[in-house]
C-alpha cells in the first residue's frame, strides 16, 4: 500500500451515492471517475490519511476510502475522502486538493451500520493521530496546496 504514497491528486467534488452525511453522520467529498480512475491501478484498496484543501482554502486532516465499500456492495470502485472539519455548506464543483500520506487498513464488510460508523471513527482518531507526526505534517505544507487555480495535477 506503501509504495505510492505520498500520492498527489486533485479533481473536482461530484455528488456521491449521498449516504456520507445521511447514513452515516460521516460527509463526504467524491471524486468523478474519471480522477478515480487516474489513480494507480496497483494501489490497494482500503482505508488511507492525508491532508485535503477545498478549492485555496485551508489544508486540514482527512480520511479516505478507496473501493468498493463491501458494506454497500458497490459495483463501481471510489474515492471518498472525509475531511476532519465542520464545513458550512456543500462544495459540489469545488476542487478538492488531497495528498495520501499514509494507510490504515484494507476494506472489509461489516455486519452492522454501527459496526462501520464505529470503524470510521476510529480510522479517523488513527488519521489524527498519524498527521500530528512531523513527517506527515510537513506534508500539510506542501506547497501543492498553493498551485494556481484550475491547474489540475495527478502526482504532479
Amino acid at each position: 500500500a506503501m509504495r505510492h504514497l505520498p500520492y498527489f491528486c486533485r479533481g473536482e467534488v461530484v455528488k456521491g451515492f449521498g449516504r456520507g452525511s445521511k447514513e452515516l453522520g460521516i460527509p463526504t467529498a467524491n471524486f468523478s471517475e474519471q480522477v478515480v480512475e487516474s489513480f494507480p491501478s496497483d494501489i490497494s484498496t482500503g482505508i488511507y490519511y492525508g491532508w485535503a484543501c477545498v478549492g485555496n482554502g485551508d489544508v486540514h486532516k482527512m480520511v479516505l476510502s478507496i473501493g468498493w465499500n463491501p458494506f454497500y456492495k458497490n459495483i463501481k470502485k471510489s474515492v471518498e475522502t472525509h475531511i476532519i472539519h465542520t464545513f458550512k455548506e456543500d462544495f459540489y464543483g469545488e476542487i478538492l486538493s488531497i495528498v495520501i500520506t499514509g494507510y490504515i487498513r484494507p476494506e472489509k464488510n461489516f455486519d452492522s451500520l454501527a459496526a462501520l460508523i464505529s470503524a470510521i471513527q476510529e480510522d479517523i482518531e488513527e488519521a489524527k493521530r498519524q498527521l500530528d507526526l512531523p513527517e506527515h505534517l510537513k506534508l500539510k505544507e506542501d506547497n501543492f496546496f498553493h498551485q494556481p487555480e484550475g491547474k489540475i495535477v495527478n502526482n504532479r
